[in-house]
């Protein structure tokens, strides 16, 4: 027997890998819940052309077209009601990315909304406000394939936020071609650091929030339980174990997908530097991110039509997301 549900969809098109979540809106009594239903992760690295050459090469647009194009079919097997799809760093970063919106605009119809590294931290924010706890002071960390995204959370509230142009692929390709090391670049890793510390000692931040892909791949090496907090320590020591591993035994042992067994090197440390700066010990790391900021956003923008007639709670537009996923990247 069919058993009606009314779908979400959000597509997040990473500098590293772009991912489609598929959730249903689920209500029982005066609770709504998304539940995931499908979710299609592909590395694309968009960041691997766009941070080396400035533009997304030709191949990796075909591929790009294609891969949307399968994703506007999995929509219309589920029946998704409604969309949103946002580009982040690699989109706005490249000089055709308008182009290459347009040309998907143009033969799939689908709007490619493209981001900036506020916006990226406003969708997020939709779900970490959730997670906290009264009269608790936090930094948020959450690092891209392209940039990194810093926000500060005093009782609740979010009093500071931050995007630097520095993320995992960017930091790897800077790394093997020496410039890291450059004047610039340093000059950029410097500020960001120097953000980190003032705005930590100003709000008393005293616990960290990581998201993306990198910590919750670390989250699940570290730790033998995921419903609590990760130390500092035990970051560096198994971002130590995978430093002094090869690649192919980071795929081989560690098991970790190739395209995630280069970037979460350079990622690692981008997490560790921040905790280290703000001098905090312990980091959170719930399994959310701007997927699932989205699918918030369109949950309330559309909470008229989901919500049943029969409901007349009143109650504040807003979905649990599912627990931690058991998906592996």
């Amino acid at each position: 027997m069919d058993y009606p549900l009314l779908k979400l969809a959000a597509i997040d098109i990473g500098s590293n890998a772009v991912r489609c979540q598929i959730s249903a809106v689920l209500h029982y009594g005066d609770r709504y819940r998304l539940k995931r239903v499908e979710y299609v992760r592909y590395p694309l690295r968009l960041g691997e052309d766009v941070f080396a050459t400035g533009t997304i090469s030709e191949k990796k647009e075909e591929k790009f077209i294609k891969f949307l194009h399968a994703l506007k079919l999995l929509m219309e097997v589920h029946d998704v009601a409604h969309y949103l799809i946002c580009a982040t760093s690699a989109m706005r970063t490249a000089a055709n990315g308008a182009a290459v919106a347009a040309r998907i605009q143009q033969e799939l119809g689908m709007t490619v909304q493209v981001i900036d590294g506020q916006a990226e931290a406003a969708y997020i924010n939709r779900v970490i406000e959730h997670l906290l706890e009264d009269k608790k002071h936090y930094l948020h960390i959450d690092v891209g394939g392209g940039s990194t995204e810093f926000n500060i959370y005093h009782d609740r509230r979010k009093v500071a936020s931050q995007s630097f142009e520095i993320g995992s692929i960017r930091r790897m390709q800077q790394e093997e071609s020496g410039l890291a090391s450059t004047d610039a670049q340093n000059g950029l890793w410097q500020r960001m650091e120097d953000w980190v510390t003032e705005n930590g000692r100003k709000y008393h931040v005293t616990r960290a929030i990581g998201t993306g892909g990198n910590i919750n791949k670390l989250y699940r090496l570290a730790q033998a339980s995921l419903d609590k907090p990760v130390t500092r320590r035990r970051i560096a020591t198994v971002l130590g174990n995978l430093t002094a591993m090869t690649m192919d035994e980071r795929v081989n042992v560690a098991m970790l997908n190739p395209d995630r067994a280069d970037v979460i090197i350079p990622a690692g440390h981008i997490y560790l530097s921040a905790m280290q700066w703000a001098n905090i010990s312990q980091m959170i790391v719930p399994d959310i991110g701007l997927k699932d900021g989205m699918l918030q956003t369109l949950f309330e923008d559309h909470f008229e039509e989901i919500r049943p007639s029969t409901d007349h709670s009143g109650i504040t537009p807003y979905a649990d997301v599912s627990a931690r996923s058991s998906e592996m990247e």
